[in-house]
């Protein structure tokens, strides 16, 4: 998603527009899904509201920031932030939930701090970099930690919506927030950022699945892949623009070596 939605920012800078046009793409795509299973899982409609809720800091506010900073600062590096998001997770696990601290998170941690650092000094960026897409991106990547949580906490109370509703009325929610907040209208101009709305969409009906059926602490990891994956496309479609070197694999491999060791011992 990352990589398309750059590439579709490079043909059309509007914000606003390339928000609303990969939410309103991604909802259509978990409206399919959920329909496909309401024949075994029924719609639960009445009680979808939480998570409708939850839609409003992601893909609310999330994807806003994150269409923000990928446009400001590449899909590579904002990718590699978004790997930070078990560190969110398992801080806000430690000061607001009390639960105690361990050497493998504080291991975990150092890991993805290390590799903050090494972005934060690397030499050989894009001239089109603006640092000040990173802080969004890191405000995205909170949020997403939070939603994770949240999600998370619903599925495994005594909720009868099934994973694909949840998605769904997840990215209504979030869709309605940047539907007021863009005030864009349908048009040709939505062409270019259709394949990173179904991408998106698609991955947020995984990811609710997921959450479904494993912890948060097995499944935020397995997410953090992403930012490998994203700095591996971003190298291998935007090479002359996003100037991937091995300053940048060392910085994401050691943030999902961090990542990966928050979700397994905390």
């Amino acid at each position: 998603m990352s990589v398309a939605l750059r590439m579709a920012l490079d043909r059309d800078r509007d914000v606003a527009l390339g928000t609303i046009a990969t939410a309103g793409t991604a909802l259509v795509v978990a409206l399919v899904a959920a329909s496909a299973e309401t024949p075994a899982r029924g719609l639960h409609l009445a009680s979808a509201w939480p998570f409708l809720l939850a839609g409003l800091l992601s893909p609310g506010a999330a994807q806003i920031l994150v269409t923000v900073a990928i446009r400001e600062s590449g899909s590579s590096r904002v990718s590699m932030i978004f790997g930070t998001a078990p560190l969110v997770s398992v801080t806000i696990a430690l000061v607001v939930l009390g639960e105690p601290a361990s050497a493998p998170l504080i291991a975990g941690a150092v890991l993805i701090v290390a590799g903050g650092v090494l972005l934060a000094r690397e030499r050989e960026r894009p001239a089109h970099l603006n640092r000040l897409g990173l802080v969004f991106a890191f405000a995205g990547a909170t949020l997403f930690a939070i939603r994770d949580n949240l999600v998370r906490h619903l599925a495994v109370g005594t909720t009868p919506v099934p994973p694909a509703v949840a998605a769904a009325a997840a990215l209504l929610g979030g869709t309605v927030l940047i539907a007021v907040w863009a005030r864009e209208g349908i048009g040709r101009r939505w062409l270019p950022f259709l394949p990173a709305g179904v991408l998106f969409g698609a991955s947020y009906v995984a990811l609710f699945e997921a959450y479904y059926r494993g912890r948060v602490t097995v499944v935020a990891p397995l997410v953090a892949i992403e930012s490998l994956v994203g700095v591996a496309l971003s190298a291998l479609l935007l090479r002359e623009s996003e100037l991937v070197g091995k300053r940048l694999l060392v910085a994401v491999g050691l943030i999902v070596a961090g990542g990966a060791l928050i979700g397994a011992f905390r």
